[in-house]
């Protein structure tokens, strides 16, 4: 195929102009020699840590008691270093936007948060382990708990948030966000790092459910796709600007269940204990507890060539 000189002739004049709008559009650039936090490398850390709390179901098999202990030494020394270098720079970076000048020494603040994180792993496969019984429990099409591990992605979009979670309690910035982010991105499952979720935790199915960062959700909560447990408005100051750091999301308490679709709005609203919130219900108050809110049964229009316009009661 023949190439027109001419045209090439204006690459040049391209990358001028690109090169140009990285001055002009300051909030989508960043050069210099202190890097951000990288993504491809906060991919590798979640599949280390996958590999720590769910020992043998992933990368590495044939793990037994007589070799468990140095691989999972080895996969220790290497978080260290990796939490290490990437959450100097969340730090770094943190400080220079807010900025303020100062000899603090990155690295070893970094370490501390990294040993400090790596230090709660024992604790977060205790509440996982409650997790997967929870997911077993709930759902009578799993046949067993390597079943959940492998294959259900609210396993998975929770394991990923109880580890973002706990670097965001430490004061990470950033990375806690990408993780979440990442889980979003693989399993259409949204839970903000800063959420607050009890034990014994389960999403059934998973697509589309979103729990907003001021969420406080109790034990032995289960939720279905679809479900959003959102922000019913953003209060602003009087220059316009949003409000930050207010409760602005939904509380579920201990044993609520919240079926298909539902949206729980505000961070005033309150679903008691043991409620049953029905699919597609819209809520934006709170509701006692042992409350079951469901929609009135809706019915069926059937219009067809061979038919006649009729509504036929829907069966729920």
């Amino acid at each position: 195929m023949a190439t027109d000189i001419r045209l090439k002739e204006a690459l040049p004049e391209i990358t001028e102009a690109i090169v140009a709008t990285y001055t002009e559009c300051g909030h989508s650039s960043h050069l210099g020699h202190k890097p951000l936090p990288s993504r491809e490398a906060t991919a590798e850390i979640l599949t280390d840590l996958f590999e720590l709390l769910y020992p043998g179901f992933g990368r590495r098999q044939n793990l037994h008691i007589g070799n468990v202990e140095y691989h999972v030494g080895d996969l220790v020394d290497g978080l260290h270093d990796k939490l290490t270098q990437q959450i100097a720079r969340t730090l770094r970076h943190e400080h220079e936007c807010e900025g303020e000048n100062s000899d603090e020494d990155f690295e070893a603040l970094a370490q501390r948060k990294a040993v400090e994180f790596l230090r709660r792993l024992p604790e977060m496969r205790s509440v996982l382990e409650q997790d997967v019984e929870a997911a077993f429990v709930g759902d009578p099409a799993a046949k067993n708990y390597q079943e959940i591990i492998f294959c259900y992605p609210g396993l998975e979009a929770v394991t990923i948030y109880r580890v973002a979670h706990e670097l965001f309690l430490l004061g990470v910035p950033l990375i806690p966000r990408m993780m979440t982010e990442y889980a979003h991105s693989k399993t259409g499952i949204d839970i903000h790092p800063g959420a607050r979720i009890g034990r014994s935790f389960f999403i059934d199915h998973g697509t589309g459910v979103v729990i907003g960062e001021t969420c406080d959700i109790g034990d032995r909560v289960k939720l279905y796709q679809g479900v959003t447990l959102g922000a019913l408005s953003f209060p602003r100051d009087a220059d316009g600007n949003i409000i930050r750091g207010m409760k602005r999301h939904p509380t579920l308490e201990d044993d609520v269940v919240v079926y298909a679709n539902a949206t729980i709005l505000g961070g005033d609203t309150t679903i008691g204990h043991h409620a049953v919130i029905g699919s597609s219900v819209w809520l934006t108050h709170s509701v006692v507890p042992y409350t079951v809110v469901s929609l009135e049964k809706p019915s069926l229009r059937i219009k067809g060539p061979d038919t006649i316009d009729k509504a036929l009661p829907y069966q729920i």
